[in-house]
């Protein structure tokens, strides 16, 4: 199993390239960043310093959306990244939450996402591809590669990550539903005529390394709430009871009444008071280190290939570090 490290690229950029660094060294291999223009700073500008500050590791956002930059702006920066610093980028990608909906916008549909996923890859490495109408190339692009990353929880998301993309996101670390859903993806890959093992599987979710759970599910509480507006787009979609969307993924989000993206993702977020403490527990990784190294076994077993942890609270040192010394050895 892989190990990602997932930041805000809240000022000071420094502090995100430092903990960056602190991360390869203690086994991490990506560092991914929240893409969101008005929330936080610019991240490819701090992606350019990580790499440059780093040896190994693959970076990338966690993720982008095709509907904020055009698509061979994105496929030039990724290729400029990669020129520059040998193939180290990971374009993750979906429908845009904060980005889209903080600057008054809604969410990108899935037929929108799936060209853009076809034509940010083909740009980035070399190809053609054809944006609004018009076929493009971009000439100075040699032995480009980008793989591209989708975030789903939806029925028909999950199906469009299993068709295109080279690796599925899912951002919750619940054992039962990441099974699933990387079922689902899986059978989409077969069913167009692709390998199903070559999807990479990747879990982000927040972990949180001590024997303060109290404090820890507080301190991740946020989570829950960021996942519930994805989930309140299935239920409005979908329906409360639906066949297609797990009783175990809507029921929570009953008492959710509005979100407030001024605190998006960030411990203490008056907007998450109805996310209950077993959803926490279910949806995150809390407790001393062996908990998380069992829990993270599971979700191996269930065909998770990286498990990429947030570090928004008040740990983030000490978990890369309890991460490097206990975990990662014990899954690598």
């Amino acid at each position: 199993m892989d190990f990602g490290l997932v930041l805000q690229t809240d000022p000071p950029a420094a502090e995100v390239v430092d903990l960056m660094r602190r991360a390869e060294r203690a086994g991490f291999s990506h560092g991914w960043t929240f893409d969101s223009a008005v929330l936080w700073q610019e991240p490819f500008v701090i992606h350019s310093r990580i790499l440059e500050h780093t040896e190994r590791l693959h970076v990338g956002p966690m993720v982008t959306n095709p509907g904020t930059r055009a698509w061979e702006v994105t496929a030039s920066t990724f290729a400029t990244l990669n020129d520059m610093y040998g193939n180290r980028t990971v374009c993750g990608i979906g429908r845009g939450d904060s980005a889209m909906r903080v600057a008054g916008r809604r969410p990108n549909t899935l037929a929108r996402l799936g060209a853009a996923i076809d034509a940010i890859r083909d740009l980035a490495e070399g190809r053609e591809a054809e944006v609004d109408g018009t076929p493009i190339r971009i000439p100075w692009i040699r032995d480009g590669r980008l793989p591209v990353w989708m975030a789903a929880y939806g029925p028909k998301a999950l199906a469009l990550a299993g068709r295109k993309a080279d690796g599925f996101i899912l951002q919750l670390a619940d054992p039962y539903l990441t099974e699933r859903m990387v079922k689902a993806v899986r059978r989409a890959a077969e069913e167009a005529g692709r390998d199903p093992a070559a999807v990479t599987v990747c879990v982000a979710a927040p972990a949180y390394v001590g024997d303060d759970l109290a404090h820890a599910r507080e301190q991740c509480r946020w989570f829950g709430g960021m996942v519930g507006n994805h989930v309140a787009d299935l239920v409005a979609k979908y329906g409360e009871h639906s066949d297609l969307v797990p009783d175990e993924l809507t029921a929570y989000i009953k008492d959710r009444h509005g979100y407030d993206y001024s605190h998006h993702g960030r411990a203490g977020n008056p907007s998450t008071d109805f996310v209950p403490d077993a959803v926490v527990d279910r949806f995150c990784l809390l407790g001393p280190a062996a908990a998380h190294i069992e829990k993270l076994r599971v979700l191996r077993d269930a065909g998770v290939d990286q498990f990429a942890l947030y570090a928004m609270h008040d740990a983030r040192e000490a978990v890369i570090d309890a991460y490097g010394a206990e975990v990662i050895p014990a899954l690598s």
